[in-house]
């Protein structure tokens, strides 16, 4: 399987950005969509995630200001990111896995000035 990111980038604290990423090649349903993120110097943590079905689940940390969603015909998912925050700034991955795999993209910066 393979991950194709897109979005991120440099925005000012309260900004808005959308990441995207499309799964291609071969994906075994059903399988979760997930954006995990790595600030320099922490760990990698899970920012939100989404199943074949729809049910979502979300950091603490971003809980009511970002938003997962996915279109199971394009084997896509978005990450719709508001209010950003300082905090916020990180390598922001997309992973792909099912019964049988875990995949995750390049991964894509955000940054998020004061």
């Amino acid at each position: 399987v393979q991950l194709q990111a897109s979005g991120g980038g440099l925005v000012q604290a309260g900004g808005s950005l959308r990441l995207s990423c499309a799964a291609s090649g071969n994906i075994f349903s059903p399988f979760n969509l997930a954006w995990y993120r790595q600030a320099p110097g922490k760990q990698r943590e899970l920012v939100a995630r989404i199943t074949t079905g729809g049910s979502t689940n979300y950091a603490d940390s971003v809980k009511g200001r970002y938003t997962v969603s996915r279109d199971n015909t394009k084997n896509t998912v978005s990450l719709q990111m508001s209010s950003l925050k300082p905090e916020d700034t990180a390598v922001y991955y997309c992973q792909y896995s099912d019964v049988r795999v875990t995949y995750w993209g390049q991964g894509t910066q955000v940054t998020v000035s004061s």
